[in-house]
């Protein structure tokens, strides 16, 4: 039993991109099915030597002349089906034993038959070996049915007959649902569903072209007419319709579901953007802990297996900093207090983050320091935290240089706690009043990089950096009482700019994962935000300059809760999410009936998705205020989201963010950063 399980977690990514590419995508939505098809082994129920393709998107051979189904065949089945917890099924012609161990998961009790007596025993052999306790396996003549075990509530018949036997009707319980092939030998038959309706009653659904192996017994084919017959079993599209699929069925062939977000195959899922030297992963809203579990799987992913040593975040620089030097089992500066202590905390005091920031530790511990993954932040407003870093860097280095940076940042001390004051200021006392001494502070400190540098490289990049967030600050809090395009501006420049100086920093080998709104990680000019108002981001900025090496990927919601304010400045609340507008993205991709998904936009992936989405449509976007009665006007913009993002990731319905409690937790050690 220990080597089975060994084997099942073994091949969980295989199984993963199996569900992903080969059932979701072609439309099986029921997630109990794909769930369960994630789990049960495929591996164990083919012919000996062909474990290696047991995840291929084909039929099998098996002993006897026999195949095991095409997995997308088998979902399709038990999906027409809709098996549910307390059902009685019928497996006509168990072969491998494969569909009844993935019915035996889904259903209270299975009763498999086969005519071939190796195949029955071998059946039942494995599904012994992995516990699939609840299914008997009986040699026998399957279009007769079970007869001393029904009613069932579903019967399900891997072979296709000439017509539907009528014990097998005869043996559902009113309401039961029967799926089977039926056709002419030698080709295609047609893969029928029949509903019983009462005691006389059936109706019948067509479910699409197949190619099965013959059904033989009393009530389907005979022996020597099969020997000509194809030996297995897959679906054959139809075909082409006249009419063009919908957005929304496009989007639904397209989905790749995706794994519980405690699974690491979560983050396997984005192998595909690890090439990139930059991985941008968006939110749609600022306070959702299905957002940050799932960038926190991604960027575990891409830090383990693909190198990427920074991770940046829309969090200010200074507070950053005190996660950054905890990670890097660093000690703490003196005098230097929790980080994010100002509103909105909630963005980064919470659980999730808590989380994240403790494995990044663990992951550390085990390296050389040139090799740690670091934490940064590369936001603006921390204006007060940045020119106390600045001057108690320089007053262990050059005190001389720290009373000089003094005399000039105390052109900001009247407004350095409050420093939104100094753009009302500016205004009426002398436009750019602070400037020239923020700048020179700055140039003088990047002037003696070489004699600072040498003495400690990661504090000299810490002041350094905290200089240039000052000297951004003034210009933009003195741009935002403008009421122009530029306060944005400068804002997502800085953090283009600061990503730039990490990536430079780390030299040659660096690769980097930023965490940030989608309203910043989407190509601005894919949206109103560029075409409108004449705003960049640092999605676009990198875009421009890494071309395909910088991957954007966009997350979005239709529903659920999430932790935001009223106002700025005010009280965290958990609020409702109203659903989705119906002219948005994110309706459809609710419409696609998938609860959790990764969209592959990336072009030359699907082109008549990437056409059919490019028309303007509104996506929303949650920050810290959320103001749902205003919902159309103040939360939603128009974007183009095949040219805004390489990949989208959906949950249907998500909840808020667990803030972090106000206490000091026992046990934690001294460079706690979320500590009070």
């Amino acid at each position: 039993m220990a080597e089975v399980t060994v084997q099942i977690r073994g091949r969980s990514v295989e199984r993963e991109r199996m569900v992903a590419s080969q059932v979701a995508r072609r439309g099986v939505t029921d997630e109990r099915v794909l769930d369960t098809m994630r789990q049960v082994p495929r591996e164990v129920f083919v012919g000996v030597g062909m474990e290696e393709f047991a995840y291929e998107d084909s039929p099998l051979p098996i002993a006897a002349g026999q195949t095991i189904s095409q997995p997308y065949i088998v979902a399709l089945m038990i999906a027409a089906a809709q098996i549910k917890p307390s059902d009685r099924v019928l497996d006509v012609g168990t072969g491998s034993g494969y569909a009844a161990a993935v019915l035996s998961r889904l259903a209270a009790k299975v009763y498999s038959i086969e005519r071939h007596r190796e195949l029955a025993n071998s059946a039942r052999r494995a599904l012994e070996r992995l516990g699939y306790n609840n299914v008997e396996v009986r040699h026998g003549d399957g279009t007769l049915g079970w007869a001393d075990a029904a009613p069932f509530d579903a019967i399900l018949v891997a072979a296709g007959g000439p017509e539907i036997p009528e014990a097998l009707r005869r043996q559902l319980k009113i309401g039961g649902r029967l799926v089977i092939p039926i056709g002419e030998l030698g080709g295609t038959q047609e893969l029928v569903k029949v509903i019983r309706d009462g005691e006389d009653r059936f109706h019948e659904e067509d479910l699409g072209p197949v190619t099965f192996v013959p059904l033989i017994g009393e009530a389907g084919w005979q022996e020597p007419a099969v020997d000509a017959a194809p030996a297995f079993a897959r679906l054959w599209p139809r075909r082409p319709v006249v009419r063009a699929p919908s957005a929304t069925e496009l989007i639904r062939q397209a989905a790749e579901p995706l794994p519980e977000l405690d699974n690491p195959a979560f983050g396997a899922m984005f192998d595909r953007f690890a090439k990139a030297r930059v991985v941008l992963l968006g939110e749609a809203t600022h306070g959702t802990s299905e957002f940050y579990r799932a960038r926190a799987q991604i960027t575990r992913r891409l830090i383990e297996q693909h190198g990427f040593n920074i991770v940046a975040v829309e969090a200010d620089w200074p507070d950053a900093a005190r996660i950054d030097r905890y990670i890097r089992h660093k000690a703490v500066h003196v005098g230097s207090g929790p980080a994010f202590r100002r509103f909105p905390q909630w963005i980064w005091r919470n659980v999730e983050v808590a989380n994240f920031v403790d494995w990044l530790r663990a992951h550390n511990a085990a390296l050389h320091p040139g090799e740690h993954a670091g934490f940064f932040g590369l936001d603006i407003y921390n204006m007060n935290a940045s020119i106390e870093a600045v001057i108690g860097y320089l007053d262990r280095f050059d005190p001389e240089a720290a009373a000089i940076a003094k005399e000039r940042y105390g052109c900001l001390t009247p407004w350095q706690r409050d420093p939104a004051t100094y753009g009302r200021a500016a205004l009426t006392t002398g436009y750019a009043k602070c400037e020239q001494p923020v700048l020179l502070a700055l140039r003088d400190l990047l002037n003696k990089q070489l004699e600072y540098g040498s003495q400690d490289r990661d504090s000299f990049l810490d002041a350094a950096q905290n200089a240039r967030l000052v000297a951004s600050a003034e210009r933009y809090y003195r741009a935002m009482y403008y009421a122009t395009a530029e306060s944005w501006n400068l804002r997502d420049r800085h953090m283009f700019e600061t990503l730039n100086n990490l990536m430079e920093w780390r030299g040659a080998d660096a690769k980097a994962v930023v965490w940030a709104h989608n309203s910043h990680v989407g190509n601005a000019a894919a949206t109103d935000m560029g075409r409108a108002r004449d705003e960049i981001n640092i999605g676009q900025l990198c875009r421009e300059k890494f071309g395909d090496d910088a991957a954007l990927i966009g997350f979005g919601t239709d529903r659920g809760t999430v932790a935001a304010a009223d106002d700025w400045d005010g009280p965290m609340k958990v609020k409702t999410v109203r659903p989705a507008h119906p002219e948005s993205y994110e309706y459809l991709c609710k419409d696609t009936g998938i609860r959790r998904f990764l969209l592959d936009l990336r072009k030359g992936q699907r082109e008549e998705l990437r056409s059919s989405l490019m028309s303007a449509r509104l996506e929303r976007a949650i920050g810290v205020i959320y103001r749902p009665e205003t919902e159309l006007a103040s939360h939603y913009f128009d974007a183009h989201l095949p040219a805004q993002f390489d990949g989208y990731v959906w949950f249907e319905e998500t909840r808020a963010v667990k803030p972090l409690p106000a206490e000091r937790q026992p046990g934690l050690p001294e460079t706690y950063p979320f500590g009070l």
